[in-house]
């Protein structure tokens, strides 16, 4: 049995305004039957009715349509918004890879090919390696993260691929700054080497040449067009990461990961430009400059007077206790011990000066070529052997190494104290800058960049001072281990060459102790000849020089002791030819009055002399005191000789007398009734004479000197000191008592 349907809901009737129904009503509630005009018009209102509400219902029918397809087309284009930022995020990721493979590819062509076809260019280009410092490590950085990236096996549409995209370049970071850093930072010098070249039109013209045919795809025109790429590579990778972040769901598992990632990359750029910042304050601080004293003046302004007088007015502060001094024990530590490093490394530089020096002092005094009178015997044979290996090869070799691995290192470390000590200085200066200002409530413009520079120069002083001190500690015990080592090689070298010549000697057979007896022995003979020998040459060599007079320079000696004390008097060694203004020409033997021992300038090696007729400049090093002896002295206050009868007189010990000089020395020598005395007093001039005082007895050794002149005479006086003096200062006279038994010599 079929269940009847309920029929469909009938809609009420919606009441209109209508003004002539209201009416009509009002008119008609008195009647009990309406009118057919009455009924008409109800029924046209009904039918309105029915019509209002069937518009109705179509109206909410289609409303809920539309919401439908509203939010089935909001879904559609929420699915679209999230598959753009897919395919956006993608092509983000894929543009970081594409621009990180071309970006390494350009600085291989600007390293291997270009740098390397320069290179080739004659001549060589100055400076053309330090345009490429550091490009390397940059590179390798670069090649690294490309490494690791295809080392995972992903593709960028994959969802690890993104993971491991942060992770290789989060691993990388810390060499990524080291590397860009130093680049960053050694740029300036690329440009400035650059702007060298281009001053050059012709050389400029080869660079350009080499560059397009090295790379003709690229179309560069100039290096700096591939050395700038690092500058820009390093800011761009913030912004490639934050654009795949801005494209990615906060609700994708990398999400996280990726935005530590891009803070690391702004965090890097910030610290490379804090780096930079500190290298360009070291650069124009740590500079040596020379400036004469006219361009001191020209600098001075009253900005400069009155910064250096606010600075010389806070020391005096300091100094007397009036305001105390900003303390940095930190600081004060780092640079007592730089400069304690600093004067080890100069004193052991000094010292390897001096060792060098000996060295080549023994290298160039070649005693092996010398004839020793001895052929035929073994011990000589063997030492000009041992000798020649030695000064040829040996020891060559060992300077050699020592110039190399020492002296040159400890060159470049001394010249690199320079600018720590700079800074030094600098950081001083705006530390009592910094003094003055450090207490007012508010800073202008200028002194807020002078608490800045001092910030800055201090902090820098403190990272890098550290760091600064501990590598030139490691490179002093380093070069003091190398010194080590050069001279246990030396001693091998010399033990196996010493050892190729031992069985030749005549005393290897001997023991040990009985060796060292032998060589003790021949050692202290030696040395005791050679003493011998040194007195015999000093003897020789070291005599009285003074050239005889002839009449003209008797006649120049009286007209300049006239004029002149007689210790100003020299003498002409040798053959002077002026070469300079108011320069003399003198002969050898020429007398002449020194004047003054130094030129208008001070130079003490050109004394102004008096020729007697003409006065002029000499030079010193010709000149020696000529000692002028009176050829007829007054008699001695001090020599008290008695009265003698008869043929007996005093004889002044001159060349003149020699025959009677001679007989009288010899019975000196023979008889002890003579004695030879000073008849006045002589002070020695040099280690070849002796002094002597007035009355003084004397023993006549030889009545001439090495050359035969008889103006000297070589004497022992008391205490057996040996030496010349004038024999003109010598007398001969009878001792007292003794005279009877004494034969007249004259």
């Amino acid at each position: 049995m079929e269940v009847p349907r309920m029929p469909p809901p009938v809609p009420l009737p919606r009441t209109i305004f209508n003004p002539s129904r209201s009416l009509g009503a009002k008119k008609n509630l008195s009647l009990s039957k309406p009118s057919p005009e009455e009924e008409k018009i109800q029924e046209e209102n009904d039918l309105e009715d029915d019509a209002f509400g069937e518009d109705e219902e179509e109206k909410s029918a289609d409303v809920t349509i539309s919401s439908v397809e509203e939010v089935d087309k909001m879904a559609k284009e929420e699915k679209a918004a999230k598959e753009r930022a897919a395919q956006r995020q993608l092509m983000s990721v894929q543009e970081l890879l594409q621009s990180e493979r071309n970006y390494l590819r350009m600085l291989q062509i600007s390293t291997f090919t270009i740098r390397s076809n320069l290179q080739k260019l004659q001549p060589p280009l100055a400076n053309l390696d330090s345009m490429f410092l550091y490009v390397e490590d940059v590179m390798d950085v670069s090649s690294r993260l490309i490494s690791l990236l295809e080392q995972k096996q992903l593709q960028p549409g994959e969802p690890l691929f993104l993971e491991a995209l942060c992770d290789a370049f989060l691993s990388l970071s810390s060499d990524i700054e080291a590397a860009y850093k130093e680049y960053l930072a050694n740029y300036n010098r690329v440009t400035m080497v650059e702007n060298s070249y281009k001053q050059k039109e012709a050389l400029w013209d080869q660079i350009v040449n080499v560059i397009k045919t090295s790379a003709p795809e690229v179309n560069a025109s100039s290096l700096t067009f591939f050395l700038v790429m690092p500058v820009q590579r390093i800011a761009r990778y913030p912004l490639l990461l934050q654009t795949i972040q801005k494209h990615t769901d906060t609700q994708h598992p990398a999400y996280s990961l990726l935005e530590k990632t891009a803070h690391t990359s702004v965090a890097i750029n910030c610290h490379i430009n804090e780096f930079k910042r500190f290298r360009e304050v070291a650069d124009k601080y740590k500079k040596s400059e020379t400036l004469s004293i006219m361009d001191k003046i020209n600098r001075l302004n009253s900005h400069s007077i009155a910064k250096k007088t606010a600075r010389i007015g806070q020391f005096i502060k300091h100094e007397t206790g009036m305001v105390p001094k900003l303390v940095d024990e930190e600081f004060d530590a780092l640079e007592d011990f730089f400069y304690v490093l600093e004067h080890g490394i100069l004193q052991l530089l000094d010292n390897v000066e001096l060792y060098l020096h000996h060295l080549q002092t023994f290298l160039d005094c070649k005693t092996e070529e010398f004839d020793l009178d001895m052929d035929g015997e073994k011990v000589p044979i063997c030492y000009k052997e041992i000798t020649t290996g030695l000064r040829q090869w040996i020891l060559p070799e060992f300077e050699k190494r020592m110039r190399t691995l020492i002296h040159k290192p400890l060159c470049a470390l001394r010249d690199l104290l320079a600018g720590p000590r700079n800074l030094i200085r600098k950081r001083l200066h705006k530390l009592l800058d910094y003094e003055v200002i450090e207490a007012k409530p508010s800073l202008s413009y200028d002194e807020q960049a002078i608490a800045n520079t001092y910030r800055t120069m201090n902090t820098l002083l403190l990272n890098e001072l550290p760091k600064f001190n501990s590598l030139a500690l490691q490179m002093i015990w380093s070069m003091l281990g190398t010194f080590s080592c050069l001279h246990k090689d030396l001693a091998s070298d010399l033990q196996q060459l010493f050892h190729s010549f031992a069985q030749q000697l005549p005393h290897s057979s001997l023991n040990t102790a009985a060796f060292w007896e032998w060589a003790e022995t021949a050692v202290l003979e030696g040395a005791r000849r050679l003493d011998t020998l040194g007195q015999n040459v000093e003897e020789t060599l070291l005599r009285p020089s003074f050239l005889p007079l002839n009449s003209s320079s008797q006649q120049r000696l009286q007209q300049l002791t006239n004029k002149h004390s007689s210790d100003k008097i020299y003498q002409v060694l040798s053959t002077v030819v002026g070469s300079r203004d108011l320069d003399l020409n003198l002969a050898k033997g020429e007398l002449v009055a020194v004047i003054s021992q130094a030129d208008t300038r001070g130079d003490k090696r050109r004394w102004l002399v008096d020729a007697g007729d003409r006065r002029g400049y000499a030079p010193a090093s010709k000149l020696t005191r000529y000692h002028q002896a009176e050829e007829e002295p007054p008699p001695s206050p001090h020599l008290n000789l008695p009265q003698v009868t008869g043929d007996f007189r005093r004889h002044s010990y001159t060349s003149e007398l020699s025959h009677t000089t001679a007989t009288a020395t010899r019975l000196a020598f023979s008889q002890p009734c003579f004695q030879v005395f000073a008849m006045y007093g002589f002070t020695a001039r040099g280690n070849h004479e002796v002094s002597v005082a007035a009355g003084d007895p004397v023993q006549v050794l030889e009545p001439h000197d090495k050359r035969g002149n008889r103006e000297w005479s070589l004497v022992e006086v008391r205490g057996r000191q040996r030496g010349y003096v004038p024999s003109n200062y010598l007398a001969v006279a009878p001792i007292p008592g003794a005279l009877t038994s004494c034969q007249p010599f004259c």
